[in-house]
């Protein structure tokens, strides 16, 4: 009895491993926050931020589970692209697919504020230095931010829990458990919340269709970047420094239509154009692929790994 709560039919069952693997990233990245808070770094996320809090946070964020993944992989016998970060594809059509559509998304979704008179693009608020230097940071920042926040939520995490209960309920349980993790932000409210969650289900499914997440990281990095750097908006109740325009919300529109203090990601519209985009993937990419690493018998022989791959899926439609 005992030995079944630890191993499955397929070995060490999904739950311990993926336990295992926060263990291993939590353990360097607590200790460096230690390190860091002694020797002075404590950011004020009360006031706007600089791009080197972002670029230090989430590179933090992104090392940490991805040297936790890299000693699984050995343990699992498996390579990255059972974790969706496949180095086939890296920065290839689907990155910039998914970096095009987000930032279609968000400025779509801002003209549709601005039609409801609670958005006002304003002017250019940079010289050309300015300009340069934070844009450029900005997008070296959002780039890490996407590699972070997709590679912790949507990889690793994702591929093992999926091995357990199936992956669906692995991409439910880990997009609530990413809209929750919203609402520590010093601005965040429920609403902004349940649109990061929603969010987090959309990028579960381009990685299903897609085969990686690659897309994922594209748009998550370009939607960041347009709200804080291109359009000076919120992002999830967080404010940046170094706006490329002046825009700002009307301050007395309602909040249900700007997403107040949220940003975008608190107005009702932002429901519709993930609609759209979920509807979009679904018609460009047909096909399920992933995962697709087969755990047959044949394919992954007992003693192969000393952990467990996950069972094949084959290529069909949800």
């Amino acid at each position: 009895m005992l030995t079944s709560i630890f191993r499955g039919p397929d070995g060490v069952r999904s739950g311990w491993r993926l336990l295992i693997f926060i263990t291993l990233a939590a353990i360097p990245f607590v200790t460096i926050q230690v390190l860091l808070a002694a020797g002075g770094f404590r950011p004020d996320l009360a006031h706007d931020l600089p791009p080197t809090v972002i670029l230090v946070g989430e590179s933090l964020e992104f090392l940490c589970p991805l040297f936790a993944a890299w000693v699984m992989s050995h343990l699992e016998d498996k390579s990255f692209p059972d974790y969706g970060l496949p180095g086939r594809g890296a920065f290839g059509r689907n990155f910039w697919t998914g970096s095009g559509i987000g930032l279609i998304a968000l400025s779509a979704l801002l003209v549709g504020i601005r039609v409801g008179h609670g958005f006002y693009f304003g002017g250019v608020a940079l010289h050309a230095i300015g300009a340069l230097y934070f844009g450029v940071f900005w997008a070296i920042a959002f780039l890490v931010v996407g590699f972070a926040e997709e590679f912790l939520f949507r990889g690793y995490a994702l591929a093992t829990l999926s091995g357990g209960i199936g992956f669906w309920p692995a991409a439910i349980v880990l997009s609530a458990v990413f809209g929750a993790v919203h609402l520590t932000n010093l601005r965040e409210n429920p609403t902004g919340a349940l649109s990061a969650g929603m969010v987090g289900l959309l990028f579960c499914f381009s990685l299903r269709r897609t085969g990686s997440l690659w897309f994922a990281i594209g748009f998550h990095a370009a939607w960041d970047y347009g709200e804080s750097f291109i359009y000076s908006v919120p992002n999830s109740g967080v404010l940046a420094q170094g706006h490329l325009l002046n825009s700002h919300f009307n301050s007395g529109a309602p909040a249900w239509l700007t997403g107040g203090a949220v940003g975008p990601e608190g107005s009702v519209f932002v429901f519709i154009v993930l609609a759209i985009i979920f509807a979009f993937i679904d018609r460009m990419y047909p096909e399920v692929r992933f995962p697709e690493r087969a755990a047959a018998a044949e394919l992954n022989p007992p003693g192969a790994g000393m952990l467990s791959a996950m069972p094949e899926i084959a290529p069909r439609r949800d």
